[in-house]
Formats: structure tokens, C-alpha cells, sequence
């Protein structure tokens, strides 16, 4: 959410802002999409997928392209040496 109000963008990736600066320096973080709308360039990786569900209902979960999460089916249940042993 920092990020996007920072470079002028509202919640649905739609630039918004007033200065030339914050379009020169879009690129950084974000890609133009088609529509003139802008995705975050970002991989959400996690072992279960209920995390990436609070992203995606989050006020800026619209923006993601669905393809950029990846996760597994079961989680670790906060013990790391079953995610790095067993699940990862």
C-alpha cells in the first residue's frame, strides 16, 4: 500500500499521481499491464495457500496477477523442520 501511494497509484493499479517522477519511476516496482493499469512485479511464494487468500482480500489483493502466486496445498503449522525437511 506504501508503495503504490508513493508512485500515484490507487487500489485497482490505476495511476493517479501528479508528478512526472512518479511515472519515470514506476518501473522499479510495477509493470504496465494493458488498460493503462500497473501490477506490482512480484512472486508470492508460501507452503499454504491460506495466506495468499488475506493477500488476495486485501484492499490491493487486485492487483497481483494470479499467476504470480505460488503455494502448496498443506502448510508446516510454524515448524521449520517440517517445512524444510518435509513439505519444502
Amino acid at each position: 500500500q506504501t508503495v503504490s501511494g508513493e508512485h500515484g497509484l490507487d487500489g485497482s493499479g490505476v495511476y493517479n499521481g501528479t508528478s512526472d517522477l512518479q511515472l519515470e519511476r514506476m518501473s522499479v516496482y510495477f509493470n504496465e499491464a494493458s488498460g493503462n493499469k500497473y501490477v506490482p512485479r512480484a512472486v508470492l511464494v508460501d507452503l499454504e495457500p491460506g495466506t495468499m487468500d488475506a493477500v488476495r482480500a486485501g484492499p490491493f489483493g487486485q492487483l497481483f496477477r494470479p499467476d504470480n502466486f505460488v503455494f502448496g496445498q498443506s502448510g508446516a503449522g510454524n515448524n521449520w523442520a517440517k517445512g524444510h525437511y518435509t513439505e519444502g
